[in-house]
């Protein structure tokens, strides 16, 4: 039997140093990340459909952000739902917008909006009266599933404050089978 002179553990401590220097950097790099450049939000309710569900996580960046029409949103306002709502920008300040009922069309400084991305026209009719003109420092929003939203249209949520804006949702990572990004 040789005795153990620690040469031969010594390239395993070696190794052994180098992974958990890779370990603590990785673990760091991704808490810098969530803390300042993105977060993660669950979508709570329905009124996303059909882009999100109930239950989705969805990857939002507020770092140097400007909101949008257009963006999906996580907003911190206070509302009469008391909770982080998920909504879509519809408009920004000073712009007007127009909500024909009947016939279920959004419109934005006198142009109907193309929302490919709603489940069905908008007929619901809560208690903002029309058109509106979006007040300075301020976003109208929208949920996708329009019939079954709480958002601007109702004075509980109102217009939102663009302060109050938490981030921009870019990328759904769950559920696994439904990966990817938010346009």
């Amino acid at each position: 039997m040789r005795p153990d002179t620690g040469e031969e553990r010594a390239p395993l401590v070696a190794e052994l140093y180098e992974w958990l220097g890779t370990v603590v950097f990785a673990v760091t790099a991704v808490v810098l990340a969530f803390t300042f450049l993105l977060r993660t939000v669950g979508v709570d309710g329905s009124s996303m459909e059909p882009t999100l569900h109930h239950g989705d996580r969805v990857v939002i960046t507020h770092l140097m952000y400007r909101p949008e029409p257009g963006d999906i949103v996580v907003i911190t306002q206070p509302n009469s739902a008391d909770v982080p709502i998920v909504k879509r920008i519809i408009a920004d300040e000073g712009q007007s917008v127009m909500i024909d009922f009947s016939a279920g069309t959004v419109e934005v400084d006198g142009v109907v909006l193309s929302e490919p991305y709603i489940k069905e026209p908008t007929h619901l009719k809560r208690d903002v009266e029309f058109p509106v003109t979006v007040p300075p420092g301020c976003v109208f929003v929208m949920g996708d599933n329009r019939n079954r939203s709480l958002d601007s249209r109702d004075s509980g949520v109102g217009m939102i404050d663009k302060r109050y804006i938490l981030g921009k949702a870019v990328f759904r990572f769950f559920p696994f089978d439904q990966i990817g990004g938010l346009g």
